[in-house]
């Protein structure tokens, strides 16, 4: 690039050799013929200076900072490649133990609920007994209560009965013939009540 420069520069100064014949009769110096050797070697002498210094100085230092900038952005890219792979990897183990625990809290789920529901059977199974043996126990004591309610009843009838003539007539009376009235009242009316 710097070669095309110089060489443009030099065909330009040679283009304009026809114009500065035109301008020498103006009194131009720099376009007098007389001092066009010393021009061009002034000329010849700072683009090869500045040739030199571009050459040598310059473009080498451009040079090198644009190959140390695509070292480094091939190494940056290479960095991030490993690093989505990196990731993706990663993204694949967080996946698996994503599953892995939705399979075990799943699992912990259904065998907590299986044992919650044989508790709750054999606890209900166990309630049911308690509940049928309450029941028989309370069935027998109205039996009882049933067969001894007559005696009691006939008693309570014998000891009321008793004052109440007692109270009525003022004299003590024989309870036996007190009992043997109940206990005939009793015989005919038990059927009614108490299904005998």
């Amino acid at each position: 690039m710097v070669k095309k420069i110089y060489f443009n520069s030099i065909f330009f100064s040679f283009f304009f050799i026809k114009e500065a014949f035109a301008a020498e009769s103006g009194g131009m110096p720099q376009l007098n013929p007389e001092f066009w050797v010393s021009q061009i070697f002034w000329l010849i002498l700072t683009f090869g200076i500045m040739y030199l210094v571009l050459s040598k100085l310059i473009l080498p230092k451009i040079s090198n900072n644009l190959e140390t900038r695509k070292s480094q952005i091939l190494e940056n890219i290479e960095a991030a490649e490993k690093q989505r792979e990196d990731s993706e990897a990663k993204l694949k183990e967080y996946d698996e133990i994503i599953y892995k625990s939705k399979l075990e809290a799943n699992s912990i789920f259904n065998q907590a609920r299986e044992k919650a529901i044989k508790d709750i059977s054999a606890k209900r199974a166990v309630l049911d007994q308690q509940i049928d043996n309450e029941i028989a126990e309370a069935e027998k004591e109205i039996d009882l209560l049933r067969k001894k309610a007559p005696e009691k009843i006939n008693k309570i009838a014998i000891e009321t009965s008793s004052e109440l003539l007692q109270k009525l007539i003022g004299a003590e009376i024989n309870n036996s013939s007190i009992t043997a009235i109940v206990d005939d009242l009793s015989k005919r009316n038990g059927d009614k009540y108490y299904g005998n």
